[in-house]
C-alpha cells in the first residue's frame, strides 16, 4: 500500500478544478479558502463574487476528482484522510491500494 501526501496547495487546486467543473467556469475564476474549526474541515469557494460553503465530504470529492483527472489514479482505490498540521496547514493523505 502506497501513501501519497497531498499539500494544502494541491487541495486548493483540487477544489478549484472540482468547482470549475461543477460551475462550468475556468479554474482561475475560482477562489478557495480552507478552514478547520470545532466542526472539522470545511472550505469556502468564491466564483464571480458568489460564496459557497463546502463540508469535508465536498473536499474529499474534490480530491477524488483531482486524483482521477490530474494524477491518473483510481480515485476509489484510495482512502483519503484530511489532517491539520502545525507547519503545513491542512494536508491530506491518500492511501492507495494497488
Amino acid at each position: 500500500m502506497e501513501t501519497i501526501k497531498i499539500s494544502e496547495q494541491d487541495i486548493i487546486n483540487a477544489m478549484c478544478l472540482y468547482i470549475a467543473e461543477k460551475k462550468q467556469v475556468q479554474p482561475q475564476e475560482v477562489e478557495i479558502e480552507l478552514m478547520y474549526d470545532d466542526y472539522g474541515f470545511s472550505a469556502e469557494s468564491y466564483v464571480h463574487d458568489r460564496k459557497q460553503v463546502h463540508i469535508t465530504l465536498n473536499i474529499i470529492e474534490a480530491l477524488r476528482f483531482w486524483l482521477d483527472t490530474e494524477m491518473n489514479v483510481d480515485p476509489y482505490a484510495a482512502g483519503l484522510e484530511l489532517e491539520l498540521d502545525d507547519e503545513e496547514g491542512i494536508i491530506a493523505f491518500a492511501k492507495l491500494s494497488r
